[in-house]
């Protein structure tokens, strides 16, 4: 796994926990219910497609990158709202 993939989850943890506190119960849920909308859920699976067949070009496979790392930050605020609710 590259270097700059690597987080510490406390750091990281410590360092949202000021901004997620602001948050009201409503806007916890609604971080916790969200998902990309129609046309960007079909570009992902597009760019999958694509990726899975080898034939990204490179500005696709950095677009991609771009997604998978929006995601995994997007997965980690629904889980911290999670506990909020």
């Amino acid at each position: 796994m590259p270097m700059s993939s690597i987080i510490d989850a406390a750091a990281f943890d410590r360092a949202t926990d000021s901004v997620l506190r602001i948050l009201s119960r409503e806007q916890a849920a609604q971080i916790v219910d969200f998902h990309g909308d129609d046309e960007l859920q079909q570009r992902i699976e597009l760019l999958a497609e694509k990726a899975n067949e080898g034939e990204l070009t490179d500005d696709e496979t950095a677009e991609y990158h771009g997604y998978a790392q929006a995601n995994k930050f997007i997965a980690v605020l629904q889980a911290r709202a999670r506990r909020i609710l």
